[in-house]
């Protein structure tokens, strides 16, 4: 009997903000480590992981229902909160954003 050979598996992940799902690679992680919270762009540190489309929409919705240290299982410091702050000011205008104001 021959096996069935199936697709590569996709890991998904939950965005804190938007709530809703996709694959780990369309999100940006945000992790808490021993020396604050920070973005992690490979994927690959150690600590307590978060997940967020890289949308300015999703971002907002995440700091306004403090998202982020509630996944991050922290309390957010000053430092913590401007380093992503400073990261979200990076992220492009949504293209309906950028559709209402012009």
């Amino acid at each position: 009997m021959a096996k069935r050979r199936r697709g590569k598996h996709v890991p998904q992940r939950t965005c804190i903000g938007c709530r809703t799902t996709s694959s780990k690679w369309e999100l940006i992680r945000v992790v808490r480590t021993a020396d604050g919270v920070q973005i992690d762009p490979t994927r690959r540190l150690p600590g307590r992981g978060a997940y967020v489309h890289a949308h300015r929409a999703c971002w907002e919705l995440a700091f306004k229902r403090r998202a982020f240290a509630r996944a991050l299982r922290t309390e957010l410091s000053a430092t913590d909160l401007a380093r992503l702050r400073a990261f979200f000011e990076t992220l492009p205008a949504d293209a309906s954003q950028a559709k209402a104001e012009s």
